[in-house]
């Protein structure tokens, strides 16, 4: 399995040498329309800001969710602005324990990319690491445009109607806080409530107080509190409220040496379907 992580010293080294690795900026929260204002505040030099919502998905609509699978065309087009060139090195961060940045992990060996690490911890242990940022005082990097070849499909991802058969056969893990699984609160979709035979596995739970990845025989413990057989990795699938943290669980899962694959339309595509059943409690 492809190495998942990337520590701070580890990157902060690969910066200093001849062969730096691309670092992407995911600035996103649900609810914070202002990333890119973050990104500039202060951010790791010579790092990329990326949009969410513009570069890693594609528009939003109620048939196929809040942010369904980009085009590859252009994400291949957003990875050439970038800077992205055909072997390079990726590491993808945000200031949120990784919940953001793990969609532009998952998305880009979706489409064909093998060496993107995490960076665990994220800003936040860049800086309590000592290490300097950038900030308002400094232009962010403007890279040369890349020339990467990018196509959909390496890793796997289930429809709807595979969704709905999944839990007779595996396990399928709800990556969303528990309140919402319980259906107690939706404060974005339609309905609240979870699919029918899912798993509540909050996506918060795989790390610590700092916001790094918890170790790998704690996430394997967890996994297994939740039913998980590491190994009967084809049996287990995530989603999320729109397929954005539930990418950083199949990342949390790939740690603790577990596959898992991505329903992408997740809640926000289920619960605009009203033929779809609801279930709510634990």
């Amino acid at each position: 399995m492809a190495e998942i992580l990337i520590s701070v010293a580890d990157l902060h080294a690969q910066l200093e040498s001849e062969h730096r690795p691309v670092v992407l900026d995911v600035r996103w929260v649900l609810g914070d329309p202002h990333g890119y204002e973050h990104f500039l505040a202060r951010r790791v030099p010579g790092s990329v800001y990326v949009s969410l919502n513009d570069d890693l998905a594609a528009p939003a609509t109620p048939a196929d969710g809040r942010h369904p699978l980009p085009d590859p065309a252009d994400l291949q087009a957003a990875a050439r602005r970038w800077g992205l060139n055909n072997g390079d090195s990726v590491v993808v961060l945000d200031d949120n324990g990784g919940l953001a940045a793990a969609r532009a992990w998952w998305l880009l060996r979706w489409a064909g990319l093998s060496d993107v690490r995490l960076l665990d911890g994220g800003l936040r242990a860049w800086t309590d690491a000592g290490h300097a940022l950038e900030g308002l005082d400094t232009e962010p990097a403007q890279p040369a445009p890349g020339d990467v070849e990018l196509s959909a499909g390496h890793l796997p991802v289930l429809s709807i109607d595979e969704t709905a058969e999944f839990p007779a056969h595996g396990v399928l893990l709800d990556a969303r806080a528990g309140e919402r699984y319980r259906g107690e609160t939706e404060p974005v979709d339609p309905r609240a409530g979870h699919i029918p035979g899912a798993v509540s596995a909050p996506t918060t739970e795989n790390l610590t107080n700092t916001g790094a990845f918890k170790s790998p025989a704690e996430l394997r413990a967890r996994f297994a509190e939740l039913g998980v057989n590491p190994e009967k990795s084809d049996e287990v699938a995530v989603y999320c409220g729109s397929g954005v943290t539930a990418a950083h669980q199949i990342a949390a899962l790939a740690v603790a040496g577990i596959d898992a694959v991505l329903y992408p339309g997740s809640w926000s595509q289920w619960s605009n379907d009203p033929t779809r059943p609801v279930a709510t409690g634990a």
